[in-house]
């Protein structure tokens, strides 16, 4: 399924609903079009979908703002539901059809089954938003833009133990790219500090009854448990813990930062600690204006906001780079924008502020929060 800007998500608006500016539309220029590929439907699509209008706000803005080097920006989003064969053909697609010399890409299975793709054409594949450690090392034309679970991942489990003095934790995992290599991060980190891993349980990514992992985890007797999964499966698996008299404090990471969670599980989430690898309203005030304008434009906030923000920024991190190769007559291509991502380097971007691109990775602040009264509030930054 193939949205641009001529069919947002909503299914029915026109190239003018981005609301260029009259003088680039005068000018007939050729847009730069932005490939994005994510779940847009299926399980996934409450966070594709929130990505997707996070990034056509970036894209908006920056073309009230000028445009890229003065040519409009179109965002070409394609339809993965999150799973690697759809990534693999939307990736064929901007590759082919479209002739993009740059796509984005999130989920952890879909980023590595593009890889292969992006190397072998040269065309410069971005992750933004999965968390798969594995990802900085898929090849010479696959970076990340969002940082991976060894940044946030590993300062969790630290504070588990150093901070909040827990001992004895239980890990369990969706069996998948997302939760496997993330899980053993926590495990590890973790049991290096001098905790104990008393429970270490993988579940199937399909699974909705989870009784017997939990009966097992009971007996372990953990003082926390780490869940490591996606937003169908963590409230269920907090739901079954509760009803199961597991009152240890769960933590997870930045998939868990979601209204949703909040909703579907009540009283059940008090207590549960996620991380944010994005500043919050209270550490960057764009980070407001974001919120406000999605209660305006969509009646709620976004589903996984430190995601979103991501996403916007991802459009002005696309300008910076154009408009570097368009300062030296450059072309853009997949060994160019390359260039030009690892020579600039460091980008200062409106929602989560600085970025430092160091090889294939990125490092951000940790934001903690925790739920207190059916509310996420901050608990600590970790640096």
């Amino acid at each position: 399924m193939l949205y641009t800007t001529r069919r947002n998500v909503l299914g029915a608006a026109t190239l003018a609903s981005l609301n260029l500016p009259a003088i680039l539309r005068a000018q007939g220029k050729e847009p730069i079009k932005i490939g994005s590929a994510l779940p847009l439907t299926g399980s996934q699509a409450g966070y594709g979908k929130d990505f997707d209008t996070s990034m056509r706000m970036g894209a908006k803005d920056v073309n009230d703002a000028g445009g890229i080097a003065g040519r409009p920006v179109e965002i070409v989003a394609l339809d993965t539901q999150a799973e690697p064969q759809l990534g693999i053909n939307a990736a064929n697609r901007f590759i082919e059809v479209e002739k993009l010399p740059m796509f984005f890409v999130s989920w952890s299975a879909v980023v590595k089954a593009v890889a292969p793709i992006a190397n072998r054409d040269k065309v410069l594949a971005l992750n933004n938003g999965a968390n798969a450690p594995e990802i900085a090392h898929l090849g010479d034309y696959v970076y990340t833009t969002f940082p991976l679970a060894d940044v946030d991942v590993t300062k969790l489990a630290r504070y588990m133990y150093d901070t909040l003095g827990k001992r004895r934790a239980a890990v369990l995992y969706i069996n998948n790219d997302t939760g496997i290599d993330a899980a053993k991060l926590y495990r590890d980190t973790f049991a290096k500090a001098g905790g104990t891993i008393v429970a270490f349980e993988a579940y199937d990514p399909k699974a909705t009854e989870f009784t017997g992992m939990l009966l097992k985890t009971r007996a372990a007797n953990p003082d926390t448990v780490h869940i490591h999964g996606l937003t169908a499966d963590t409230p269920q698996v907090i739901a079954q813990m509760r009803q199961l008299g597991m009152a240890q404090r769960v933590t997870s990471y930045s998939a868990a930062y979601n209204p949703k969670i909040l909703e579907q599980l009540g009283p059940a989430a008090e207590g549960l600690i996620v991380t944010s690898l994005a500043p919050g309203v209270n550490d960057n005030k764009n980070v407001q204006k974001l919120l406000d304008r999605w209660k305006a434009e969509q009646n709620r906030v976004p589903n996984g906001l430190p995601y979103d923000q991501y996403q916007y920024d991802m459009v002005w991190l696309t300008k910076a780079l154009y408009e570097y190769l368009d300062k030296k007559s450059t072309p853009a291509t997949g060994d160019t924008l390359k260039e030009a991502l690892l020579t600039i380097k460091e980008f200062e971007l409106p929602m989560t502020g600085k970025m430092i691109i160091d090889g294939h990775t990125v490092n951000k602040p940790v934001y903690l929060l925790t739920v207190e009264k059916g509310a996420f509030v901050p608990l600590a930054t970790l640096t």
